[in-house]
């Protein structure tokens, strides 16, 4: 650490290398050409108030010393920073980067250029890196420390405190007062001292980098946070002051909010002289006037008012950066200025695309090393992510306890010991990320795998420096996200979604547990373990009995025992409700966990682990199955319960805002990483997975076979129960699909009536004024919604438009526009032209509607109004055929106010939204019948060794733990978009029964340990990678019941 603070430049002061610059541009595109002529020096005041001096050519824009601070200091998410400096007038303006240097500072030699944050987005789990974080919290430091974030004493203090966490780490109150003494971070700071320091003590464990998540996640819910005040007076000569934000335009008294203008209400900006004007949409229900009108000190500051309202605008909400004007042959009125740059969605779109090198950082102020990157979502996540939303804190006891165990006898690397000393992060996310996986928080896989590059070059003799590898993650989609709330860790590894986010859900953080070079067990330990253990089919189907009943026992104990324990400590949920539910999960639950003890006594045997093993009499599964499922048959009374217990649940959700708040913030911990309502259906799904597995092994024995008999009687026994309870379980899987789609959409209130039924959902572009962009649809069997999804922090979709089926017609238009894959849609009252990604995407699609549409016309008729409120853009009949969308409308979405509550980041919405793919009801149907738990071998493409996981394949994803006996997961991978296939003789993979999951650049390998577990696992995750069209579906299923 010394050392690197001797170096003279900014960029080795952060841990950089000398030419590792990394430029803010799109990838692929070649940096601003560099004017030729004399070099200026320009003195820049960075975030930790040190000065750098940077050369520029006279003639170059405001691009070229922009880029160059941001690859000086390595920083890829540039975009969110300005440069600021005092003009000939004294006043602050921001280097435009379109114009010369030299003609906006006019005395060079005399101005100090500061680097600060220009754009503060609405959630901060939205920076993807470490760095980017901690300049953010070294601008809320400042913001503090000049008066310009205001807040109370205890939210001060709560601030102050994270600050010194990252500063000095652990409390002691020696230490703790003498930097304090030595460092103000506030006027009459002496009067905090002492909140501070109960605060700093609370924050045991927590890393630099954790510390700016939680700094961040405090200071973005002040309302002061990232607003710069510019006096101004209405028209009754009022003195107020105008701050602009990523929602739009606030109208402050003093530091008190007293209105704002959302960017969707705002139809035009614009100056005159010392006039600022704001032109409104028109709204009946409204009290304002059309045109609102405010009196500022001169026309340059109503100009440079006008100036960042426009970037903010074009930032925030535009996908991409405004083209220029074209200039007038003979004259122009008005300004000429615009946006220049990335916007939001680009960076976030770049970050996730990994289009950038990672690198390492220290920090300036800090005394102590943080070694991991914490990313936003996922959701989410969890992700978790971060997620992604929520909050995260990786790994419990027995987490460390494993983590203590593996490394026994070995020698740990100077980087391992480090990581060791910190506990994980504990975010708190509004998950965008991320949040979950179907409601997973988990933290990313494709991280891990960056990770482990990294961690090999750490682990070398010669690199003893601390990391802090930045890893990048996508807020939309975290493939992971990160775990919510859970307490340290003693060897405390990091994890840091797109999907998710997440855990998000999300955040997408590394998980070192998952990849640390000394638990990773040798090939030959592997095979010496394999050959101790049966070998025949039979011992396999009945070890996957074993494998599938832990996960179903976990699943039941996520209601009977963490659900229930949340339930009693909070006075949310009626008795008859507690009753209800916990009346019938309980019995279940007593059930299987003695099943499950027979189960695993029978493979001891089997296996002769046991004293009272005899070669012959206990190789046979069929005899235990017979004797449960037939004690099995007595509780079927609580099962079907269970189409009563979803619904008194989700009617008690609906009527009490306390409850549903309890349920979701329940759906963020981390051992709930399926939505609530899922575990519900558990039981129902189970019965299935008996009648499958049973009738694999009745397949396998010949008639002669001992436990051929037993085996069959079983079958039939399951196959009767199964037959009994198929319709109720195809009723709550469509009602509980309907409430999580609930849970992704905004603006429609009523989406779950009685009769509607869940089709299809996916991604397809549509066709606008303004070119194809990117929709989600959503279709049941009376109506197609269609959404956009934005940067909220809710991280939901919303509605734009629904076309009732009753009366639409469907027909291929790919010739009529131009655009591959292309369908037109003609409703009674409006038509919309739609474009599916691929040929499989648009066909499957086109059956899927087509089926709705006729069965709209078999009904009664046409269905009512569905929507609570006529969506935006729904055209009248005499409307052109295209719609032609305003960009307000689309950006509304992404700044909707509506309902930011933590959500995750990374569902299968999300899951299809980013890989642009589709999934139908049948789809889960068939997920639902192919779940699968095990131990497996996992090996990155970059990696030498394999590690042993214990893995859950549910609902399109991989959950990843540490061993069977975790309570949650430690990340997950949707396989959604994902390719599955065996490895070719050039990847070197010299193993039996390996098979290779890849999406983009993102490669993973798994081993099996039997060729029938091998050939299982690829039959389930075939099922998630490659959804089957509809006729091929019910060719070897039931037909849905529409």
């Amino acid at each position: 650490m010394g050392e690197t603070e001797q170096r003279p430049t900014a960029g080795s002061r952060l841990g950089a290398q000398e030419n590792a610059g990394i430029s803010t541009l799109e990838h692929g595109q070649k940096p601003p050409i560099t004017p030729p002529g004399k070099l200026v020096s320009i003195k820049i005041q960075m975030l930790d108030d040190t000065q750098e001096t940077f050369d520029v050519p006279q003639r170059a824009p405001g691009k070229v010393l922009h880029d160059a601070v941001c690859n000086h200091l390595n920083l890829v998410e540039g975009d969110y920073f300005g440069l600021e400096f005092p003009d000939h007038k004294k006043m602050m303006v921001w280097l435009d980067l379109l114009k010369p240097v030299m003609k906006q500072i006019r005395r060079p030699k005399h101005v100090v250029v500061k680097f600060v944050v220009k754009f503060f987005p609405p959630d901060h789990a939205q920076l993807q890196e470490e760095l980017t974080r901690y300049l953010f919290a070294l601008q809320v430091k400042q913001d503090l420390a000049q008066g310009r974030l205001t807040c109370n004493d205890t939210s001060t203090a709560l601030l102050i405190s994270h600050i010194v966490q990252s500063e000095i780490g652990d409390f002691d109150e020696t230490i703790d007062r003498e930097h304090l003494a030595k460092n103000k971070y506030i006027p009459q700071q002496e009067a905090l001292e002492d909140k501070i320091m109960e605060f700093h003590r609370s924050h045991m464990g927590q890393t630099p980098a954790e510390s700016d998540f939680q700094l961040l996640e405090i200071a973005r819910r002040l309302e002061m946070y990232g607003i710069r005040l510019h006096p101004a007076k209405d028209r009754e000569g009022t003195k107020i002051n105008l701050a602009v934000a990523n929602t739009g335009i606030l109208v402050f008294q003093g530091h008190t909010k007293i209105n704002a203008f959302n960017w969707a209400k705002v139809r035009k900006l614009s100056f005159k002289r010392k006039r600022f004007l704001i032109k409104l949409r028109p709204d009946v229900n409204s009290s304002f006037q059309d045109t609102l009108e405010f009196l500022m000190a001169s026309r340059d500051f109503c100009k440079s008012f006008w100036k960042i309202c426009v970037e903010h605008h074009a930032f925030f909400r535009l996908f991409e950066e405004p083209k220029p004007k074209p200039k007038p042959v003979l004259f122009s009125r008005g300004s000429s200025f615009r946006f220049s740059g990335r916007t939001q969605k680009q960076v976030l779109d770049y970050v996730k695309e990994g289009g950038h090198k990672k690198v390492q950082f220290e920090r300036k102020h800090s005394k102590i090393h943080s070694i991991r990157s914490l990313t936003a979502q996922p959701s989410e996540q969890h992700t978790e992510v971060p997620k992604q939303s929520s909050s995260f804190a990786y790994g419990d006891d027995n987490d460390a306890a494993a983590v203590q165990s593996c490394r026994q006898g070995k020698e740990l690397k100077a980087s391992t010991e480090d990581t060791g000393q910190h506990k994980s992060p504990s975010l708190k996310k509004s998950p965008k990320e991320g949040r979950k996986v179907d409601g997973a928080v988990v933290s990313t896989v494709e991280e891990e795998e960056e990770a482990a590059k990294d961690r090999m070059q750490q682990n070398r003799p010669q690199s003893q420096q601390p990391s802090t590898g930045s890893l990048t993650g996508s807020p939309h989609l975290s493939e992971l996200s990160i775990n919510s709330q859970g307490g340290p860790s003693v060897a405390n590894m990091s994890l840091s979604p797109n999907l998710s986010p997440d855990a998000k859900q999300s955040s997408p953080l590394i998980s070192p547990l998952l990849n640390d070079p000394t638990c990773i067990r040798t090939d030959d330990e592997e095979e010496v373990k394999r050959k101790r253990f049966p070998t025949e089919k039979a011992y396999f189907i009945a070890k996957e009995v074993a494998t599938t009943e832990r996960t179903y026992l976990k699943d039941l104990e996520v209601i009977t025992s963490w659900f229930q324990s949340a339930v009693s400590k909070e006075d949310c949920m009626p008795e008859t409700l507690k009753n209800l539910i916990f009346s019938n999960f309980e019995p279940l639950h007593k059930f299987h966990t003695g099943f499950l003890k027979e189960i695993e006594q029978r493979l001891a045997l089997w296996e002769g682990r046991s004293n009272a093993h005899i070669k012959g009499d206990y190789q046979r599964i069929g005899d235990v199955m017979l004797k449960n499922i037939q004690s099995m048959k007595q509780l079927t009374i609580h099962l079907w319960k269970h189409n009563e217990i979803l619904m008194e649940l989700e009617n008690g959700i609906r009527n009490s805002r306390k409850l549903e708040t309890f349920c979701r913030d329940f759906e963020l911990q981390k051992v709930c990483y399926l939505p609530l309502n899922t575990f519900l259906l558990r039981p129902l799904h189970r019965l299935m997975h008996y009648k499958q597995i049973l009738e694999r092994l009745c397949k396998h024995y010949p008639p002669s076979h001992t436990d051929f008999r037993d085996s069959r009687a079983a079958l039939a026994e399951i196959s009767e129960m199964v037959a009994q309870l198929h319709g109720n379980m195809i009723k709550m899987e469509n009602f509980q699909k309907l409430h999580e789609l609930k849970k992704d959409l905004i603006g429609i209130d009523n989406l779950v009536i009685p009769g509607r039924e869940f089709i299809r959902l996916g991604s397809l572009s549509k066709l606008s004024g303004k070119g194809l962009q990117q929709r989600m649809f959503f279709l049941f069997n009376d109506i197609l919604l269609y959404t956009s999804r934005g940067l909220t922090a809710s991280n939901q979709f919303k509605v734009h438009g629904h076309l009732p089926l009753y009366g639409m017609t469907i027909e291929e238009s790919e010739e009529e526009w131009g655009v591959p894959h292309c369908l037109t849609l003609r409703g009674q009252h409006q038509s919309i032209i739609v474009a599916a990604s691929t040929r499989a995407e648009m066909d499957k699609w086109t059956e899927d509607i087509q089926m709705a549409i006729d069965l709209a016309e078999k009904s009664s008729g046409p269905a009512p109004e569905l929507l609570a409120s006529s969506p935006p853009d729904n055209k009248s009949p005499d409307e052109t055929t295209v719609d032609q969308e305003s960009e307000d409308d689309l950006s509304a979405s992404r700044t909707s106010l509506e309902r930011q509550s933590p959500h995750r980041g990374n569902t299968t919405v999300h899951v299809c939204w980013h890989r642009n793919t589709s999934v139908s009801m049948i789809d889960f149907s068939i997920a639902v019948e192919n779940q699968l738990s095990g131990n497996l071998l996992r090996k990155f493409k970059n990696s030498n060794g394999w590690q042993k996981l214990w893995v859950v394949f549910t609902n399109f994803c991989m959950f990843f733990y540490k061993s069977h006996q975790d309570n949650h997961p430690l990340a997950s991978l949707p396989l959604l978009g994902y390719s599955l296939t065996i490895p070719s003789e050039s990847e070197n993979i010299h193993k039996d029964y390996v098979f290779k999951l890849h999406f983009k650049s993102h490669v993973y390998y798994f081993r099996a340990e039997s060729e029938y577990t091998f050939e299982r696992w690829m039959e389930v995750i075939r099922s998630a990678t490659s959804s089957a069209s509809r006729t091929r579906a019910l060719s070897h299923k039931e037909p849905h019941a529409y």
